[in-house]
């Protein structure tokens, strides 16, 4: 078996493959799958940032990393308070 790497098309083609595959598999999903998978997602984003927050100052205990955690979704609102950051393009000018 070669490697995909070794042939963009077929890496490409792999890619292409795996998206139609999802996008399949989203479409045939009903509206209660579909919030599910919201659901299940989200909770495995909260349990990689709590991981990271834990990570980054060195404990095990998730009280202190559910504090670190905080912090930093605080700090991000403050970002995007004062306009660092924006979920929208910019108006052209």
């Amino acid at each position: 078996m070669s490697n995909p790497h070794d042939h963009p098309t077929a890496l490409r083609d792999l890619q292409d493959s795996i998206y139609r595959e999802k996008i399949l598999r989203a479409r045939s999903m009903t509206e209660e799958q579909r919030i599910s998978e919201v659901f299940e997602l989200s909770n495995r984003q909260f349990k990689i940032m709590l991981a990271g927050a834990m990570a980054k100052i060195g404990t095990n205990d998730k009280e202190l990393g559910w504090q670190e955690v905080s912090k930093n979704m605080d700090r991000l609102d403050r970002i995007r308070d004062f306009g660092l950051y924006t979920a929208e393009k910019p108006a052209e000018i």
